[in-house]
């Protein structure tokens, strides 16, 4: 892990991190496009003819589903501690989305004039989680528990079958747990498609979300014309804002947490600290060698590690705000004064004992994210992404009087003599 000076990092190491939103995707877009297209006119068949091929898992049309008997069995293969955890992170999840939920409000702004806003629900969401060998059951809880408080009606999981043709049991006892209605073996761009346009098994959608690959991230660009989707993803990031009070063990731990999810993952430390630089260094290479996925975290941390030691704790905000990482953890003296000034991240974590692992799974934070620099305009999701405001204007006729002229004036103003009669027809 490289060890940088502030004068070092700034030009064009800063550059390529502010601008590293910017992926492309052309080599793989018209790849992509076709397996939308045969999915949208094919259906069923096309979705098991790529199945077949990405997957190496043969079904047919009715296995697509997975079954109530399924979801059943599932628990079986699940240890009571694990369900348990299953269900005690779905209860903190409900409890923090809980708290998102807006109202209807109306405002009488004038006598004979009330505006205002009513809530409503999506009707449909379709939540995609990747599988196949890996198993993501806090992805499942993540998105499928705040569409069900946000009140949306029927919640459909997409998630790709194991080698031998099953869904994780994992998966499948997080689904009921949080409230899907249904769930699909199928995955890829072609699982995206299915749910953006539909097939006579799976349904359409209002709106997609969930992570994935980049063949996912991908497809979901490719179907936003004609569905709703939520921030793209991209690699997991931590950016850790340290001084010389932090414990090397931690924040090395913590860079390493991340680094495990995938070889392009991003680790950096912005320290005041030479003396904590070595240590973390140290550290990495010391604790890496001790886990399962040594490999990935290697390759992350060669490629996407860094270590930045900085002038003061004001410089190293300044430089989080630009880079506005998925995670950043901020593990100094004044942690809460440092949190006032941050205006770009996906998610903060504040103090020694607040590790990204508690967002990930058990505090109820919602970890799907905004990567890639997207936290400087994206926020991560909530409740928020499963309704519509719906506004709403409410005149008798003194308040019709009171809004009559300016209306009037201003479409006339713009030449549109339609708007101006539409106003002047109720004298």
């Amino acid at each position: 892990m490289r060890i940088i000076s502030s004068q070092e990092f700034k030009g064009e190491i800063l550059s390529s991190l502010i601008n590293r939103r910017r992926l492309d995707l052309s080599s793989i877009s018209t790849k992509v496009a076709k397996i939308a297209a045969d999915v949208k006119e094919e259906g069923d068949t096309a979705l098991l003819r790529y199945t077949e091929e990405f997957d190496k898992v043969r079904l047919t049309t009715s296995q697509l589903r997975v079954t109530e008997n399924e979801i059943r069995e599932a628990y079986k293969n699940l240890k009571n501690e694990q369900i348990a955890a299953l269900k005690k992170t779905a209860a903190n999840i409900a409890v923090f989305h809980r708290k998102q939920m807006e109202t209807d409000w109306s405002l009488k702004t004038s006598k004979g004039l009330v505006l205002g806003q009513v809530i409503r629900p999506l009707k449909t969401v379709g939540v995609y989680v990747p599988g196949g060998n890996a198993s993501y059951p806090s992805s499942v809880l993540m998105c499928v528990v705040p569409a069900k408080i946000a009140g949306v009606e029927r919640i459909v999981v997409c998630t790709p079958p194991q080698r031998n043709g099953c869904v994780t049991p994992a998966v499948l006892v997080a689904a009921d747990i949080a409230g899907a209605n249904e769930v699909y073996r199928v995955g890829g761009a072609q699982a995206i498609a299915a749910m953006a346009y539909g097939t006579k098994t799976v349904p359409n959608v209002d709106k997609i979300v969930g992570p994935g690959n980049v063949f996912v991230t991908a497809a979901k660009m490719n179907v936003s014309r004609d569905v709703a989707i939520d921030i793209p993803a991209g690699p997991s990031e931590i950016l850790i804002v340290a001084d010389e009070d932090a414990n090397p063990s931690f924040v090395a731990s913590d860079l390493i947490a991340q680094a495990e999810h995938d070889p392009r993952a991003l680790a950096i430390l912005l320290t005041t600290s030479r003396s904590l630089a070595a240590s973390v260094k140290d550290e990495v290479c010391k604790q890496m060698s001790l886990l399962s996925r040594t490999k990935t975290i290697q390759s992350s941390i060669e490629t996407g590690g860094l270590i930045v030691t900085v002038d003061n704790l004001g410089e190293a905000v300044d430089y989080a705000n630009l880079i506005a990482p998925e995670h950043l953890e901020i593990q100094t003296k004044a942690s809460t004064e440092i949190l006032e000034k941050v205006q770009n991240a996906g998610a903060v974590f504040v103090g020694e004992y607040s590790p990204v692992a508690f967002g990930d799974y058990s505090s109820g934070l919602n970890h799907v994210l905004p990567t890639g620099g997207y936290a400087k305009f994206f926020s991560g999701l909530s409740t928020r992404d499963f309704i519509k405001r719906i506004n709403f204007l409410q005149c008798d006729k003194q308040g019709y009087l009171k809004l009559k002229e300016t209306t009037v004036t201003l479409a006339e103003l713009e030449g549109l003599d339609g708007h101006a009669r539409s106003v002047t027809i109720r004298e």
